[in-house]
């Protein structure tokens, strides 16, 4: 799996787009549900944009124990259906919240965390992660293995 974060309107989608050819394009911003049925994967590439605000929702719905184990889950599934096929890849997008001023109301600062410790259990299971900021890509992780 590739992570691809950074700042809000920083160029990742157009990053991943330069760099991938999307058999399938699964997006939050465009109120599609977080996929956590691999079956539903459709082609050999597969991009799924907007994991912060599938995170919100789940913040909103669950506590947020339940919540990282939840998509704990379901990131192992994602690598496992990727690794089911050395054609596979996954790349999935989401935008860095975790940084600036905390947020005053707790429901945002729930969010907040949530994003922070899911996106750290997303990376330990990616071989690649970059961060684009500003259209300016850094591998943080792995390398040139698309």
């Amino acid at each position: 799996m590739h992570f691809v974060t950074g700042g809000y309107f920083n160029g990742k989608r157009n990053w991943v787009k330069e760099n991938y050819t999307a058999d399938q394009w699964i997006s939050a911003y465009n109120n599609a549900a977080l996929i956590e049925d691999d079956s539903l994967f459709s082609g050999s590439t597969v991009v799924l944009e907007g994991l912060e605000q599938w995170t919100k929702n789940l913040s909103e719905k669950m506590v947020l124990d339940e919540a990282r184990v939840y998509l704990s889950r379901i990131f192992d599934r994602w690598l496992q259906w990727e690794k089911e096929d050395a054609c596979r890849r996954l790349i999935i997008i989401g935008t860095d919240i975790t940084k600036g001023i905390v947020p005053m109301e707790k429901a945002d600062r729930n969010w907040r965390d949530l994003t922070g410790w899911v996106y750290q259990d997303l990376v330990t299971r990616c071989s690649r992660v970059d961060i684009i900021w500003y259209g300016l890509p850094q591998t943080i992780k792995g390398g040139d293995n698309k």
